[in-house]
């Protein structure tokens, strides 16, 4: 039995492996172990209760896709979670859950089924239970607000309390990969949606937008995609920036923005750049970009993030202590997005292994993550590797000894900081015993100039960065 559970459990992680990351798929799907398999039903065991409710939560549609492939769409999943691994003298105690969402009426994850088709042709459009395409996890409680921030997340708070009302039509949300834009202008319209009832409120990416009018053409139906969009009360566009060079696509919508705008009904659109430098626009649509409010998204600052990551902990119901979120905060300050994903890997490291979050996971858990995913280098593993070279401690490279032997190694180390890392000054100080940044200014400086007047220690530096790329 357990065999045959194992030769199904393996032909459903073909199938999942093809659909996410490896270093998602080592940390969530690896450590299962198949059961057994009755009839139809397959038991699998996972290691923990919070890994258990991970997989329900995020990949309840993928496991739904794999047991289709692997057994059929009559496939059922059952978990068998281990609350205590217990020792020599006694087993390790489980409990058995059935899947508690139901993967067999699921939609998929990529919703291809409804891209395929436009809206008008799924929903009656007098209906008050048109799809929305709204994420009910992004609110406005869980966005953190900081100077990064503070413009956009002023008035999408402003527009969720009085739609169409306000000089922020529309609005224009940019900003750089995994900042929070989608966040953002989703928690408007979930606000708009929950209290106001009467107001249809869509959301939709530029790609879908594109297929649902291609589709509409090929089906001689424009008439009603034009119409379906014209009796939207707020709609929501996201990464307009994929509409460069759609020339049709974009004198379409341009009408229906003349449409909704004119009706006083709420535009809401997000981009990866400014209107300024979207390319491949028309003018005239541009002009229209920036017509209302256009507001940036930047990357988190150090406080904005250390909230980022009490919030998430808070969430889990997990506590660990100051220091370990400090070097969390000071270590990561590319995006939002990364930052999340580093705490759901920690957490994951600490729920697999069943120890507390230290200093030490934290390190080892970034380490990790930055390796796997040929990312650059941590600062971790610039103080690693220039600290080996120079035979010396990590530690004399964060203390406070003014000794030679130590300075110089430290100031080289800053320096390769500073090239290789997107650590601010203030975060390299931090991680070097915390020295201020103009200590840290002062060190970067040093090399620098030490490497335009002596080839020897040039050649030292290079040699130090070819290692660490």
């Amino acid at each position: 039995m357990q065999r045959e559970a194992v030769t199904v459990w393996n032909r459903c992680l073909q199938v999942i492996q093809e659909n996410i990351p490896d270093q998602s798929f080592r940390t969530w799907f690896e450590p299962i172990v198949p059961l057994r398999l009755n009839g139809s039903e397959l038991t699998i065991q996972v290691p923990s209760q919070f890994f258990y409710e991970w997989l329900e939560e995020n990949y309840v549609h993928l496991l739904r896709k794999a047991l289709d492939f692997a057994i059929g769409h009559h496939g059922q999943l059952q978990y068998s979670i281990i609350v205590d691994k217990g020792d020599e003298g006694s087993k390790p105690l489980t409990v058995n859950v059935p899947t508690s969402k139901s993967p067999q009426n699921a939609k998929p994850d990529n919703v291809d089924a409804d891209i395929l088709k436009s809206p008008f042709e799924m929903k009656d459009l007098d209906s008050l239970q048109l799809d929305s395409y709204l994420n009910p996890a992004y609110t406005f409680d869980n966005f953190i607000e900081g100077d990064c921030n503070r413009l956009g997340r002023s008035a999408g708070f402003a527009i969720a309390q009085n739609p169409g009302t306000t000089a922020f039509n529309p609005l224009m949300i940019y900003g750089g990969v995994g900042l929070g834009k989608t966040h953002l202008v989703q928690a408007v319209g979930n606000y708009i949606k929950n209290n106001n009832q009467d107001k249809f409120v869509l959301y939709v990416s530029s790609e879908k937008f594109t297929t649902q009018f291609i589709n509409s053409i090929r089906t001689d139906s424009l008439r009603d995609f034009m119409s379906f969009y014209m009796q939207v009360d707020v709609l929501i566009i996201d990464d307009v920036q994929f509409w460069a060079g759609k020339e049709k696509t974009q004198e379409t919508f341009f009408h229906i923005f003349n449409h909704l705008h004119g009706a006083k009904k709420q535009i809401i659109m997000t981009s990866d750049r400014a209107p300024r430098d979207l390319q491949g626009m028309q003018d005239r649509l541009q002009s229209r970009f920036k017509q209302g409010l256009t507001a940036d998204l930047q990357q988190p600052d150090l406080e904005t993030r250390t909230a980022i990551i009490q919030k998430k902990l808070l969430a889990e119901g997990i506590f660990i202590e100051h220091n370990v979120i400090e070097y969390l905060a000071h270590s990561i300050n590319t995006n939002v997005r990364e930052l999340e994903g580093v705490i759901v890997s920690l957490m994951a490291q600490a729920s697999l292994n069943r120890r507390e979050i230290d200093l030490d996971l934290a390190r080892n858990t970034l380490r990790n993550i930055v390796i796997d995913s040929d990312k650059e280098v941590t600062i971790d593993t610039v103080q690693d590797v220039v600290a080996d070279h120079f035979k010396i401690a990590v530690s004399d490279l964060k203390s406070k000894s003014r000794k030679k032997e130590a300075v110089f190694p430290r100031q080289i180390a800053m320096f390769l900081a500073k090239d290789l890392t997107e650590l601010s000054l203030k975060s390299i100080g931090y991680h070097f015993g915390g020295r201020d940044h103009s200590t840290v200014i002062h060190g970067i400086q040093t090399i620098s100039d030490l490497c335009s007047n002596n080839p020897q220690i040039r050649e030292t530096v290079e040699k130090l960065k070819s290692s660490l790329k």
